[in-house]
């Protein structure tokens, strides 16, 4: 069981592997599940998209458009599916909680 290896106790998860409460987020929860997401390592790039993910819906609350995330971190446009495979990915080792369905459409089309 990954939790044991990791030695932690996931946050309790919806149907769709994300937080329900975005508070319990650590490093430790996003490297368990980031493994849960066939994810073996999160390097520094990882580390700085989750945090700027992270910071952008801090802000506003919202989804951000991802190429502009990517941008900003002067990374290639696409470095959500080279780095999570998608966004909704991306999304859960982030610990955000549910963005609603057609955020999650959006998260799981990119």
């Amino acid at each position: 069981m990954l939790a044991k290896k990791y030695d932690i106790v996931l946050p309790e998860q919806d149907e769709n592997g994300l937080l329900l409460n975005m508070q319990q987020w650590h490093e430790d929860v996003a490297l368990l599940i980031a493994a849960q997401n066939g994810i073996d390592q999160l390097t520094e790039a990882h580390w700085q998209f989750i945090y700027a993910l992270r910071a952008y819906y801090s802000e506003f609350n919202v989804a951000p458009p991802m190429s502009l995330l990517c941008r900003k971190q002067g990374i290639d446009t696409n470095c959500v599916q080279k780095l999570f495979c998608n966004c909704l990915t991306a999304w859960r080792v982030a610990g955000l909680p549910d963005p609603g369905e057609e955020a999650k459409s959006y998260l799981s089309a990119m």
